[in-house]
């Protein structure tokens, strides 16, 4: 299915899996070797469960999830070893992505819409947006992150709350993201959608759009 620039004023990226890589297993292999024998069972490259979903979606502290970890693996680590390990599912940003969004920026309202949590999003997240010399603030007009909204995707709640708090219209907005289950909560509610996939990054859809789209 082929999608159109045209009438689209609003462009809301997801983070994991379409602005940054992400490697799963290296994250699970991490925790593993922390101690925690079910790290497989928490993680998810859409929606996360149990101790890290309570994170990102607001429902606890910081320091609660690392008092939850410890309690769940059984023996003292540190906090800057719970930090590493989860930091292992982001690989990184390639350069010219944020060349992109940088370049986006000046034609259209470019928002971030992310499930993830103030532990990575304060430390490698930042530093993955840190690589030009700037801050995530110059990549995006507005960042909605889940645990500052206390729902994630795919729940309808967190697109609504989105909508009501930046005044988009749905139907004028692009939403990417890798993930059918949110592509579809989006669109039950207007948005123009588009899956990333691992063939078709945003960098290859935004160079196939026509001059008078782009």
């Amino acid at each position: 299915m082929n999608t159109s620039l045209a009438g689209i004023r609003n462009l809301l990226f997801d983070l994991g899996g379409v602005i940054i890589n992400l490697d799963r297993q290296r994250c699970v292999d991490a925790l593993t070797a922390l101690g925690d024998e079910k790290a497989d069972e928490m993680l998810d490259l859409s929606v996360q469960r149990g101790t890290l979903m309570d994170l990102e979606e607001g429902k606890i502290s910081p320091s609660d999830f690392f008092k939850r970890m410890r309690q769940k693996i059984g023996k003292a680590v540190s906090d800057e070893e719970i930090v590493h390990a989860l930091n292992e599912l982001l690989i990184g940003i390639p350069l010219d992505r944020l060349t992109l969004l940088r370049k986006l920026r000046q034609r259209f309202n470019v928002m971030m819409l992310s499930n993830t949590n103030p532990i990575m999003f304060d430390t490698k997240i930042a530093e993955c947006f840190a690589q030009e010399g700037l801050s995530i603030t110059d990549y995006f007009d507005d960042v909605y992150l889940s645990y500052r909204l206390k729902s994630c995707k795919p729940d309808i709640a967190i697109f609504k709350k989105v909508i009501e708090l930046s005044r988009i219209v749905p139907q004028e907005t692009l939403f990417f993201d890798d993930s059918q289950k949110n592509l579809d909560a989006a669109a039950s509610l207007g948005f123009k959608t588009f899956r990333v996939t691992p063939d078709r990054d945003i960098v290859t859809f935004f160079n196939t759009q026509s001059i008078d789209d782009f």
